[in-house]
């Protein structure tokens, strides 16, 4: 199912690469082995992405992973499947480091941890208004599945 009848890739499929793509942003900053020490795993709150063009199989691409900004509780990352210099699809995502032993890692926390500058990047107004229009309520409130 990695392909559509049109022998596109499916669309679930880009989702699956951007997983790939983040967990080598995070050998490749040398922080992977120190949060799995400290028994410190990411999970994707949201994610938005838009197809622009098609990847069609066997085509080549590049996947480019980079931290979009952060705020008090989430890092954002960017990424995009590109052929020959082209955009092919784009996605945001927000996602949250959590302890093996419960809990979320805060912002202060994290930024001791994977020994990174929080204030380094910006996060872009709209990403953050994009956030708050997204969000579900906590997991202690009631979310209730009823159409409007």
């Amino acid at each position: 199912n990695d392909l559509d009848v049109q022998r596109h890739v499916n669309n679930g499929v880009y989702l699956s690469l951007m997983d790939l793509g983040r967990f080598e942003l995070h050998v490749r900053a040398g922080v992977w082995e120190r949060m799995r020490r400290e028994g410190v795993y990411p999970v994707v709150a949201s994610e938005t992405i838009t197809f622009r063009k098609s990847l069609h199989a066997w085509q080549r691409y590049t996947l480019e992973t980079r931290i979009a900004g952060y705020d008090d509780r989430a890092v954002y990352i960017e990424q995009r499947f590109v052929v020959d210099g082209e955009i092919y699809a784009q996605a945001f995502l927000r996602g949250r480091f959590l302890k093996r032993s419960g809990g979320v890692v805060g912002l202060a926390e994290l930024a001791d941890l994977l020994e990174i500058d929080v204030e380094e990047t910006i996060l872009p107004e709209w990403i953050d208004r994009w956030a708050r229009d997204v969000a579900l309520p906590s997991t202690r409130a009631e979310a209730p599945s009823v159409w409007s």
